[in-house]
């Protein structure tokens, strides 16, 4: 607080310096002060208030004696106004940039007042004597004004060009010249029309005023940013500086000047300027603008400030002319400034606001094409919910039109088992408390909306904030979801059957011994093998094999108990868990009647078929794995069908000598294969328009009876142990290679395709032995297909990236075998740069039968198309297969409909019933193939294999 020196007697004057989507704003210039709830704020707002109170009331009270009076009007307000300056210096040191100045500043301004009321004191407390002025309390109480003006630019919010710069000091200088004008009116031209001989205390007299003026001005005028934490301490010494000035305004009115004494009741608006501008540092920390409300009233008023002073001003000046006064030619003349600044001010304002309705105009424009053109819906909903804007992509998208959907709630779109996640995730966000990119300004939620057909459409929206609202850009992803669905249905299912896969099976069976750990009951497994199945596959034909399959499983599902588990594991078996705390010998009864239900005949579509079955049991011991568990059932299953088929045996450790003989004849038939016990079987690969052979695919068959192993058992005969190609698979490659170069050689412009394990590709040496088998047969890497059999990345999968480029820069083409099985399918589309897909024969035997597959189907088929891939369908065994797959866009196929595969020479007369240059199996339209078949005479030679 200040005592100010000049004619205004011998005292001087004194002065210092809900709903779903709401959220509260960001952007208003100036809040109204809301202290914190933090124990330390609320001590300091209960101390604040008490000691402004006492003060008043000692202030009333003229303190019980003048010389109290005296001490606590000057050295009251110097201890108010240190311990200011100490707060204030405090914040400086923990702040940075322009903010650390500028408390430094208001500190600076604290401790000059603290000097000079301290030294006013002195004088008139200690010393008994008036105050000299002009003398040492006018320089530092001058001193106060400077530091606090500079503070508050430093803090204020800088203009962005000429415009706001010029816009900026007319509106200071309107709200500055009318309170001059006025402050001139009430109290200046009085004291400075006595004596003018003494220069000084003119200059003094108009000094403190003016600066006075001039804070209050910016404090009006100016608007002010903070960071979110340190916004109610700005405000708060704002309001300290702001009844700083009003007590000194008070004081300049001559009514209370001529009767004021030091302590009185005036010294309490100091006290309390001094006591706010000293806690205010401390009101920052927890405050956030999410728990304050908007004060867009406040905001209104503080644009309007200097047209409201100008305004007053003009009707102090004019009404002193209707009262007859004589008009003051200081008044005349600022007021007259006053009104030409607001003149230009409000030609800026209408100048820049055409320009920025031109700017606006031209941005709508812009935004509204790239909005109404996005594929994406974008829709604005405001801060209830309250959809305000719908794109026009809303019709292809949901169905709708965007004025039916305007001015309905978004809560009433999002399916009711998701809407409270939704509005989770949509407050987590705007309290920034949501996870990633909740902190970058944006969040993404997925939902189901319902579509004007009444469907929900699985769809993934960027939410951002946007306004007082919330701006959701949503695409439909349906097909996606349905895809990604269905793909990790088939990782952990089997395509034929739909049950549980191995994979689930044992996670089902690790689940349920968890669960039981230390408890007293077990849990029991079986493994089931149908004997017989493949005299069917054999007599009557694949396709009658895998309906046979479909219906065991069906009558497998139905015989157990509601929470037991069937799976499928490979052709012809299939398991099963059995929970709730069974008992052994009821164990064996659902065992017997799962044995008698398999054994019961099968309709099929050529008639009526008998099968057995082979059931083995095990059941679970305290601390046994699951894999040890599955392999105790498959060794009791063995036993069965050793002991005669059609029974059910129960695991005894003795079994485990069997699983002993097994493996050692196991080795067995791997020595033979290694002894050359193994053949190659070809099956042709043809253009689906015109059946012409495009490939000729080459696998490994036995040679006693022709069979070709499965895809498991290929990829284990031709990799080694580490992983590198085996000898079966060296042969396989250099006679199929030398198969493929005297077919080419004969004028049949065909290529062959041999399917190798990826990891096998990351194999030591294995592009040195490829180059040696290409020069070896004389072979154009070209017409060479290397198939990757296995649907599991290796560990090194940047080394078969780099590999896989290799094999490409030497023109080697690449297929993925079985695609749309297994999870990893995707993954390798995504990743491995290849040129052919194969899909899987699970996926074409359901072709035009499933509506569902069928679609899945086409999914595939247009993903792979999209992708610039040739798309080859295996498995094909009828004609209505091979036109819906034509139409679905595939452009090649194989299976028994064109050929089935043929061992060693036996592809030789497949291609002698065709002619060079046009090797075709089947036409465009395929009629049935005959019972039996023509051997031509072979009409290419033939390599020695």
């Amino acid at each position: 607080m200040e005592r100010r020196g000049g004619d205004f007697g011998q005292r001087g004057v004194r002065n210092a310096g809900g709903p779903l989507l709401r959220w509260p704003s960001h952007d208003d210039p100036v809040r109204l002060l809301t202290l914190a709830d933090t124990p330390a704020q609320r001590q300091l707002k209960y101390l604040i208030v008490p000691l402004c109170l006492m003060y008043a009331i000692g202030a009333l009270l003229g303190w019980g004696n003048p010389t109290l009076s005296l001490a606590m009007g000057d050295f009251g307000l110097a201890a108010a106004a240190a311990v200011a300056a100490i707060s204030c210096l405090f914040k400086s040191i923990h702040e940075r940039g322009r903010a650390r100045l500028s408390w430094a500043l208001f500190a600076f301004s604290a401790t000059m007042v603290s000097f000079g009321n301290g030294i006013w004191g002195w004088y008139e407390v200690f010393l008994g004597v008036p105050v000299p002025t002009p003398g040492p309390t006018d320089v530092i109480f001058l001193l106060f004004a400077p530091p606090t003006i500079v503070g508050l630019l430093l803090v204020a919010q800088r203009p962005r060009g000429i415009a706001a710069w010029t816009c900026m000091a007319l509106d200071g200088w309107l709200i500055a010249g009318s309170l001059f004008t006025l402050g001139w009116s009430l109290a200046l031209a009085r004291n400075t029309s006595g004596d003018r001989s003494d220069v000084l205390k003119i200059v003094l007299t108009l000094a403190y005023p003016v600066l006075d003026i001039l804070m209050i001005s910016m404090v009006l005028g100016l608007r002010f940013r903070a960071e979110t934490g340190d916004r109610a301490a700005l405000n708060l010494t704002l309001i300290g500086l702001a009844v700083t000035v009003m007590s000194d305004a008070l004081w300049t009115t001559p009514g209370l000047n001529s009767g004021y004494r030091s302590g009185g009741l005036l010294d309490a608006g100091w006290f309390a300027g001094s006591l706010l501008l000293a806690i205010a540092p401390w009101m920052g920390e927890g405050v956030t603008e999410h728990d304050r409300p908007r004060h867009r009233t406040i905001s209104m008023l503080s644009a309007l400030t200097p047209y409201i002073a100008a305004a007053v001003c003009t009707a102090g000046v004019l009404g002193g002319a209707v009262a007859g006064h004589a008009p003051d030619r200081v008044v005349l003349a600022v007021g007259a400034t006053v009104l030409v600044a607001l003149v230009l001010r409000q030609g800026i304002t209408l100048v820049d606001n055409v320009f920025m309705a031109q700017e606006l105009s031209a941005k709508e424009s812009h935004f509204r094409s790239l909005v109404q053109g996005s594929s994406d819906v974008i829709m604005i909903a405001a801060g209830d919910g309250v959809l305000q804007y719908v794109s026009h992509a809303v019709r292809p998208v949901y169905g709708f039109e965007p004025e039916e959907l305007v001015g309905t709630r978004l809560e009433l779109l999002i399916h009711p088992e998701e809407s409270a996640r939704v509005q989770r995730e949509l407050r987590a966000f705007l309290d920034g408390a949501g996870p990633g990119e909740a902190h970058a300004g944006m969040v993404r939620v997925e939902c189901r909306i319902r579509s004007a057909g009444g469907t929900w459409l699985h769809t993934e929206s960027a939410v951002n904030r946007y306004g007082d609202g919330l701006i959701f850009n949503s695409r439909d992803v349906t097909d996606r979801i349905k895809l990604q669905t269905q793909l990790e249905h088939d990782a952990f299912h089997d395509r034929l059957t739909d049950l549980p896969n191995r994979a689930l099976f044992e996670d089902r069976i690790q689940h349920a011994l968890a669960q039981r750990r230390g408890v007293t009951p077990t849990i029991a497994v079986l493994f089931l093998d149908l004997d017989g199945f493949k005299a069917v596959n054999d007599n009557y034909g694949h396709t009658a094999g895998d309906e046979l399959l479909v219906q065991a499983a069906r009558r497998l599902e139905h015989a157990v108990r509601i929470g037991d588990t069937v799976a499928r594991f490979g052709g012809d078996e299939f398991a099963a868990l059995l929970v709730g705390d069974p008992s052994p010998r009821a164990i064996r009864e659902i065992a017997e009647r799962l044995l008698a239900t398999l054994s019961s005949p099968y309709r099929i579509a050529d008639g009526e078929v008998r099968v057995a079955a082979s059931i083995g049991i095990a059941f679970s011991a305290p601390g046994i794995a699951p894999a040890d568990l599955m392999r105790h059932a498959d060794a009791a299953m063995y036993r069965a069908k050793d002991g005669g088929k059609g029974r059910v045996e129960v695991y005894t450790p003795d079994m485990d000598a069997d699983v002993e003989r097994r493996a050692a004849r196991a080795a067995g038939r791997r020595r033979v294969d290694r002894d050359g016990r193994l053949g190659i079987a070809y099956q042709p690969v043809v253009d689906l328009d015109t059946g012409r052979v495009r490939h000729v695919e080459a696998t490994l068959c036995t040679i006693e009876d022709g069979t070709v192993p499965g895809r498991a058992d290929h990829v284990r005969l031709t990799a080694g142990v580490d992983g590198r190609l085996s000898p079966v698979g060296r042969r396989l490659l250099e006679e199929s290679t030398l198969a493929a170069a005297t077919w080419r050689a004969a004028g049949h412009d065909i290529g062959v395709t041999v399917g190798l394990a990826a990891r096998q590709l990351t194999g030591s040496g294995f592009l040195d032995v490829l180059e040696e088998t290409l020069r070896g047969a004389d072979l154009s890497p070209a017409a060479l297909t290397l198939e990757i059999t296995d649907n599991v990345l290796p560990d090194g999968d940047e080394l078969l990236l780099g590999r896989i480029a290799v094999l490409r820069r030497l023109g080697v083409r690449l297929s993925l075998d079985d695609f749309g099985t297994g999870h990893s399918s995707l993954t390798y589309l995504r990743r491995l740069p290849v040129d052919a897909l194969k899909i899987d024969r699970s996926f074409v035997a359901e072709v035009g039968t499933c509506p569902h597959l069928t679609v899945l189907t086409s999914t595939i088929v247009r993903l792979g198309l999209d992708s610039g891939l040739t798309l080859v369908a295996a498995g094909i065994d009828n004609h209505a297969q091979v036109d819906i797959l034509r139409e679905m866009g595939c452009q090649q196929g194989q299976g028994t409909w064109f050929h089935p595969a043929v061992s060693g020479d036996a592809i030789f007369d497949v291609l002698g019933q065709t002619s060079p240059g046009n090797s075709a199996v089947r036409g465009p339209r395929p009629e049935p193939i005959p019972e039996t078949r023509a051997a031509l005479p072979v009409q290419v030679p033939r390599p020695h294999l």
